[in-house]
């Protein structure tokens, strides 16, 4: 089971870098002005929930490896070191991307729903959220592929 975890957060920790690619392209393609992980801190960090704050930045990297990586290994806990097709980690992704985006971070009023939101944020935070998944499932099909535990589905 512990093996399943760290692999799963191996998965995760490569899959969050693949996903922040595709967000740093969006904002450089002016899709979204500022980064949700960035969002999500400012409002949690003292101070006016929707005010530019010191290391901000920085901190919401953090933050968005480190749900990254606990998705993942949630991912690997619940795959069991089994083979996983791509789809089922894309599903996984967008299922943490609705609840996300429909569900927590606008009842915390940090951004609005998904259907309210900027089109563009929206756009690129699902293409970030399926690249997330597809790279974590076939992440981690590599990695018990190498140590022999992969099973097949």
């Amino acid at each position: 089971m512990l093996r399943n975890v760290m692999k799963g957060a191996l998965g995760g920790t490569a899959a969050t870098a693949t996903m922040s690619l595709v967000m740093l392209a969006g904002s450089r393609m002016g899709l979204m002005p500022d980064q949700p992980p960035k969002r999500i801190v400012r409002a949690m960090l003292p101070g006016h929930r929707h005010r530019v704050k010191p290391g901000e930045g920085v901190a919401g990297a953090l933050a968005h490896f480190g749900f990254g990586i606990t998705a993942g290994s949630l991912y690997g806990l619940l795959t069991r070191g089994r083979h996983t097709p791509a789809p089922l980690g894309a599903g996984y992704a967008l299922a943490i991307w609705f609840s996300s985006y429909q569900g927590w971070i606008p009842r915390l009023g940090i951004l609005p729903p998904a259907g309210r939101d900027r089109p563009g944020r929206r756009a690129v935070m699902i293409a970030g959220h399926l690249v997330y998944g597809t790279t974590l499932a076939l992440a981690l099909n590599r990695l018990n592929a190498r140590t022999g535990d992969s099973e097949p589905s």
